[in-house]
């Protein structure tokens, strides 16, 4: 036996991951770690529980919706409409509980339909998103546009413009209430976003969701019903953003269809671009969303904690998604 004959049977070594790679897997967690690290350094107060509280009741939302529109990117489309959905499932809620929109005697029922109906429109609306995309070939981008603009205009009519003030207790566990010591809010983010990690890892949608993200025509070919995931994940989407929409009123204690959502639908998109899910989609990463919606919002927090204007996270919101395309667009590449 030569020596070239033992040089091709020895294993060649694992290839080294570039650069680029490595920090588009794990930057989003080093930022986070150095966001933690410079607050406990020079924000006063930062380890105190209301730090914690404010900041995880402020992300929590935002998580909430952004697992919804990590799926859809992950099928290769985008959803523009969330925001206007929490608005219409925001406006809804009131008028279901307080009776304006049809009588109803019993409370217990008219908090428990308030919870319900929303979120069922939400994700009908979701279905229409969808349906837009999957029947007409319509680009994602501007399927969902039409609810965009459309959503809000819905929410509008719905409440003829006016602010809904309301106190009750019942419905507004979901975001005031505590579960084991947790904010309800908080645990309801964790428990949607645990639900879709298991759903991308573990099932056969989740497999086919990843599937028709990165390579639709093959996917197609091998039986996946792309039209019926495409559907499918708008409706979750369009569902998820119903749930936050009722997270915010309850916490606020009203419900403004001019304000609720306002700007959500870019806060998600960010957080899926922060969290290293590809834009172009065939990538889910649901733990990274979780992180990249933290990353923006200790950012944010991190400014406004120091003296910066709050304008000034605006500015750094979009330079982390600039940064943060170009990482995933490199690493590819190399």
């Amino acid at each position: 036996m030569t020596v070239s004959d033992i040089s091709s049977l020895t294993p060649a070594a694992p290839a080294k991951a570039s650069p680029l790679l490595l920090l588009s897997r794990y930057g989003t967690f080093a930022a986070f770690i150095a966001l933690l690290i410079f607050n406990m350094a020079v924000t006063p107060h930062f380890l105190s529980w209301q730090t914690l509280n404010v900041n995880l009741t402020q992300v929590a939302t935002i998580v909430i919706v952004a697992t919804g529109m990590t799926l859809v990117i992950a099928t290769g489309g985008i959803d523009l409409s969330v925001g206007s959905l929490m608005a219409i499932s925001g406006a809804l809620a009131p008028m279901i509980f307080m009776g304006t929109l049809f009588p109803i005697d019993n409370a217990p029922l008219a908090v428990a339909l308030a919870f319900v109906i929303p979120v069922i429109v939400a994700s009908l609306f979701g279905w229409f998103n969808g349906f837009l995309v999957t029947k007409f070939s319509i680009q994602p981008i501007v399927a969902t546009l039409v609810l965009f603009i459309a959503g809000r205009g819905i929410a509008q009519v719905m409440t003829n413009g006016n602010l809904q003030v309301f106190k009750n207790p019942p419905f507004q566990f979901i975001a005031m209430g505590h579960v084991f010591g947790i904010p309800a809010q908080v645990a309801l983010m964790i428990v949607i976003a645990a639900l879709t990690y298991a759903l991308i890892r573990y099932t056969v949608i989740g497999r086919q969701i990843i599937a028709v993200g990165g390579n639709e025509k093959a996917a197609r070919l091998t039986g996946i019903p792309v039209k019926r995931v495409k559907i499918v994940v708008y409706m979750v989407s369009g569902a998820l953003a119903g749930i936050a929409g009722l997270v915010v009123v309850a916490r606020n204690s009203s419900s403004d269809a001019n304000l609720v959502g306002m700007g959500m639908e870019l806060d998600a998109i960010a957080a899926v671009a922060v969290g290293g899910s590809l834009l172009t989609g065939g990538r889910a990463n649901i733990i990274g969303t979780l992180l990249g919606a933290l990353v923006i919002q200790l950012v944010r927090y991190t400014l406004l904690a120091n003296g910066v204007p709050d304008a000034a996270a605006l500015i750094v919101k979009a330079a982390l998604i600039v940064i943060a395309v170009f990482i995933q667009s490199r690493a590819d590449k190399s």
